[in-house]
């Protein structure tokens, strides 16, 4: 007899107040869906009117020379991009400093940080701890689920984005970083050594009648050597169905999401990419199918986002999956991140990803076959979990 779990670490996190996930680790920032450091500096094409610039550069003359306490040029620099990028009205692009921008590309599997992931609060725009990872330095610390970041080593992050505080906290193994929760009325202040360690991305259970539950947190450079494992550890052959669950999923890379979807369509296209240009870029499956032959379901609900969605949207239109649950978060943009000559990093929307039919879900999410709703901090019985009973039951059903 195969185990029946290895181990269960999923959150059940409040829909209402989620806008992105970020694992505090060295460099793991959710929800891009593409890296692309590039080798060197990227070189921009000259402006066409360089009188564009002037009052940029006559602003950047007078704060110099007149503003009434001294500044340092490269905090006025890095203000422009920022401004610049905030012109863009794009939540999904965003500017890194240079003494954040190393922290911000890993998508190993493996962190050095403290171990938390987080959410931003709608309704105060602050940054909040969602779970501890057990094991991980916070655990160890005393950090809990709701801690309010308000400082990190003597900064306020008030206002920050959840890229901005993910590159912040982070740090080589073995050093301290200070960090002052808001917890309830007060505040708390935390040293906390940094650590590496890999983040608990899949676990797995039998359900039901012999039923396979898998569980992916997030798609990185481990995760379909992770899927692999646990297909191998249910004896997925032999078993009378997968629910792959993939809710609460914020996305990682694009890369992974292919590995990922590989294992299940043998051939055929996973998703088109469409440029400022309108040229089309097709991706297929890249190899590795993993020859499953019981029914699949795959789980999402509005908080599956970016690579969780193009794997998805995939599974749905070659029909090869049922998919249960809500309607998905809507990411339908690629992010490229580029290192500028100032080494500071650009985080940038290059392109619009589609299904494999071409339907672009962006703000729109992915429909699922059968819809299923459920809000886990209102439901009467916390234990219930009526989206995985109706996938259970689907499969029990489709051996009647």
């Amino acid at each position: 007899m195969k185990p029946l779990r290895a181990y269960r670490w999923r959150s059940r996190i409040p829909k209402s107040a989620l806008v992105a996930l970020a694992v505090f680790v060295f460099g793991f920032a959710a929800g891009n869906l593409a890296r692309s450091i590039t080798d060197g500096h990227w070189r921009a094409s000259p402006v066409k009117n360089d009188e564009t610039l002037e009052p940029v550069l006559e602003a950047f003359a007078i704060i110099n020379s007149r503003y009434i306490e001294s500044v340092e040029a490269d905090t006025l620099v890095d203000g422009a991009i920022k401004g610049m990028v905030d012109a863009l009205e794009d939540t999904h692009s965003g500017y890194l400093s240079p003494d954040l921008c190393p922290q911000s590309r890993n998508f190993s599997g493996e962190f050095t940080g403290i171990g938390v992931t987080s959410k931003t609060n709608e309704e105060t725009g602050l940054i909040e701890v969602v779970n501890v990872i057990p094991g991980a330095p916070a655990e160890a610390a005393g950090v809990r689920p709701g801690d309010v970041f308000h400082e990190v080593d003597g900064r306020s992050v008030s206002g920050f984005s959840q890229t901005e505080l993910s590159a912040l906290v982070p740090g080589a193994r073995g050093t301290t970083v200070t960090i002052v929760f808001k917890r309830g009325a007060g505040f708390i202040t935390f040293e906390i050594m940094r650590d590496t360690f890999r983040t608990p991305n899949v676990s797995y259970e039998i359900v039901g009648e012999n039923i396979a539950h898998i569980t992916m947190l997030d798609f990185h450079d481990l995760s379909r050597s992770q899927l692999d494992e646990a297909l191998d550890a249910v004896d997925i052959a032999n078993t009378n169905g997968l629910i792959f669950d993939i809710r609460n999923n914020p996305g990682g890379t694009l890369a992974s999401a292919i590995e990922i979807g590989s294992a299940f369509i043998e051939d055929g296209i996973l998703l088109r990419q469409v440029a400022r240009d309108q040229s089309e870029e097709v991706t297929r499956a890249s190899g590795g199918y993993a020859e499953i032959s019981v029914p699949i379901v795959v789980l999402v609900n509005e908080s599956s986002a970016s690579a969780a969605e193009v794997f998805a949207g995939a599974m749905q239109d070659h029909g090869v999956v049922t998919v249960i649950g809500e309607t998905t978060f809507g990411k339908g943009t690629v992010q490229n991140l580029t290192e500028l000559s100032n080494e500071g990093c650009l985080r940038l929307t290059a392109r619009h990803w589609l299904t494999p039919t071409g339907n672009w879900i962006h703000q729109q999410g992915i429909k699922p076959d059968i819809i299923v709703e459920w809000n886990p901090d209102t439901a009467g019985d916390e234990k219930a979990d009526p989206q995985l009973a109706s996938a259970i039951g689907y499969l029990e059903s489709r051996r009647d």
